[in-house]
């Protein structure tokens, strides 16, 4: 009997900072990776305008260099196969002087910075590029530039499908209603943010169900100490709840454009 050929694709990641891939697509880059396929991830910043508490870093030691030492271990177990940083300037979050910096990511040209992605999605003759939906998830200024750049490159590269990552609004709802800020949710965001943050339920198109890589996913977010220390409410969360929040990975496919029913006939085929 013939063999069952298995096609084999590449697929780009595109996010704002390090860690924001152990965040949000952590689970399908590991799960693409185990299938065979060539996963890229590229990152438009270094981060630079991260916090971190004194003595953290070596002496002389930069915050960009710890981040993308991070970046580079948490890939590592992820199973990516290259990182490419685009060079952009961490732009703060939203209405902070740093908006305001000539080099930041949220300034830069939309067009000059989609050539930059383009050229690696070219070269890698990239079969699917995700970014961010159209409000960077909860607002944050390079997430927003992530979503305009990603798309824009596309178009110039040819990309032919493209997925948003979003989050669940509807399950984060549900969520912070069983846990109660009490059970550990120090993560500073008020009743307001979480209103606008990521995308109902019945608008979401994909989703990816990571539960078999979790493991995987947490250590990548370990990775990040930097950014997510070991004590913070995203490993304080029991089993159980860290399941609900990370084991499924929300996309929204825009090109080519989604037509099935949502959510009853979800597209989980990124891979």
């Amino acid at each position: 009997m013939p063999t069952e050929r298995r096609l084999l694709v590449t697929l780009v990641f595109f996010h704002a900072h390090p860690d924001d891939e152990a965040i949000s697509t952590a689970g399908t880059m590991a799960l693409a990776s185990d299938a065979g396929h060539r996963v890229v991830l590229v990152v438009a910043t270094k981060g630079e305008e991260g916090e971190v508490d004194d003595g953290f870093l070596d002496v002389g030691e930069t915050l960009e260099e710890r981040r993308v030492a991070e970046t580079e271990a948490a890939a590592d177990l992820l199973g990516v196969d290259r990182i490419e940083f685009l060079g952009y300037r961490d732009s703060g979050m939203m209405d902070t002087p740093e908006n305001d910096n000539p080099v930041s990511f949220w300034r830069t040209d939309v067009d000059e910075a989609a050539a930059r992605l383009a050229d690696v999605l070219v070269e890698e003759s990239a079969d699917v590029l995700t970014v961010y939906d159209d409000h960077g998830g909860y607002g944050h200024p390079d997430h927003i530039q992530v979503h305009r750049v990603g798309h824009r490159a596309a178009q110039i590269a040819g990309t032919p499908r493209v997925y948003e990552a979003t989050m669940n609004r509807d399950r984060i709802h549900e969520m912070r209603g069983a846990l109660g800020n009490a059970d550990g949710d120090d993560s500073g965001s008020t009743d307001a943010v979480f209103e606008r943050i990521g995308t109902p339920d019945i608008e979401i198109s994909a989703a990816v169900d990571v539960s078999a890589v979790l493991d995987r996913k947490r250590a990548a977010m370990a990775a990040h100490p930097s950014q997510i220390a070991s004590d913070s409410w995203f490993f304080r969360l029991p089993t159980d709840a860290f399941r609900s929040a990370f084991g499924t990975e929300w996309y929204n496919r825009t090109r080519p454009v989604f037509e099935g029913s949502v959510p009853d006939d979800r597209d989980a085929h990124l891979l």
